[in-house]
């Protein structure tokens, strides 16, 4: 192999987290993460990504994943390619958006250029996510968050939610509201639930039920709009999400990456779904190929970096709820 020819690099790097993050699955006070950075001559894309459980998925075995495709990345593979080698999922988002990162740098141009956006990306306004908490501590949360976050998103877990949003909007009055339950609620929590939801102005509610329950909500008169997150994955999902939810959530760990997440974001709106573009718990490295994809989104959720104790350098800028556009250095 001549030293000019194209390499991999895979890595695995640990976050800490400001606190613990807690959802209805769990907590956590890390981020663990997997780097692949593909190297070619005196260029280097780098993507990253958070292998899940909920998914199957693991640090090792996707880091296993992805230094089986070596070779391939030394022959030349490209983002098409990677699609038909790798299914929608974590290792193949990492490996994606360093393919991305590395083009952008070759041919001299941005990243959004490249995907064929309009216009260069503007700042955006992303959520600040609450973890699950005591109604009092979400509240104290949400008060020292909402003069500079006008959006947040609450983490939910069942019994006990609505005490936790009325608390929450004691504490935050004008804040806007979305809450997630990632699918612990029963149909009969959420019909319960809901109308409660509304009066106390909370705009979408994330995916209530477990992925596969999808058709129980088919038809119910809901008053607060659903969103699904942990049912929506890669273009094949699209199809059974009509006419079930208002709202998808695309991920670049679900999708596999910004190729399908582009194609799956254009298929969504045409449609009718409105969009949100939504993260892991991650750094900087693994939101910035996410800002091109939530440029003209409903709703944003990248607000993983805030989320961190300590983030990579080069990181985005955040400027309290406003998200700028990652830098060249960082990525794209």
């Amino acid at each position: 192999m001549s030293s000019t020819a194209r390499r991999l690099y895979v890595r695995r790097d640990t976050f800490p987290i400001a606190g613990t993050f807690r959802i209805s699955r769990g907590a956590k006070t890390e981020a663990e993460v997997v780097v692949a950075e593909v190297v070619e001559s005196c260029k280097r894309g780098r993507g990253e990504c958070v292998p899940y459980a909920r998914y199957g998925e693991s640090l090792d075995e996707t880091v296993k994943t992805l230094e089986s495709l070596a070779g391939a990345v030394a022959d030349g593979l490209d983002r098409e390619r990677l699609r038909t080698l790798l299914p929608p999922g974590a290792a193949r988002n990492a490996l994606d958006c360093a393919l991305w990162d590395l083009e952008a740098k070759q041919a001299g141009k941005p990243a959004w250029r490249l995907a064929g956006l309009p216009d260069a990306p503007k700042k955006l306004t992303t959520c600040y996510t609450l973890s699950v908490d005591e109604p009092a501590a979400m509240a104290a949360s949400a008060k020292a968050r909402a003069a500079d976050h006008p959006l947040l998103k609450m983490k939910l877990t069942g019994e006990g939610d609505l005490d936790r949003v009325r608390a929450v909007r004691e504490a935050a009055p004008t804040t806007r509201l979305i809450v997630d339950a990632n699918e612990a609620w029963t149909l009969e929590m959420l019909r319960r639930f809901a109308p409660v939801l509304a009066d106390l102005g909370v705009e979408l509610i994330e995916q209530p039920l477990p992925a596969g329950e999808d058709e129980a909500l088919r038809g119910i008169d809901c008053p607060v709009a659903l969103g699904a997150d942990e049912s929506c994955h890669g273009l094949d999902s699209l199809d059974r999400l009509k006419g079930i939810y208002r709202v998808v959530n695309i991920k670049l760990d679900k999708t596999g990456g910004l190729t399908e997440a582009l194609l799956l974001k254009q298929a969504a709106q045409e449609s009718g779904f409105d969009i949100m573009v939504g993260c892991m718990v991650a750094t900087s490295l693994a939101m910035a190929p996410a800002v091109l994809l939530a440029q003209g989104a409903r709703y944003v959720d990248l607000d993983g970096p805030l989320l961190l104790a300590e983030d990579r350098t080069p990181a985005l800028h955040y400027d309290g709820g406003t998200l700028f556009p990652p830098a060249p250095e960082l990525w794209g």
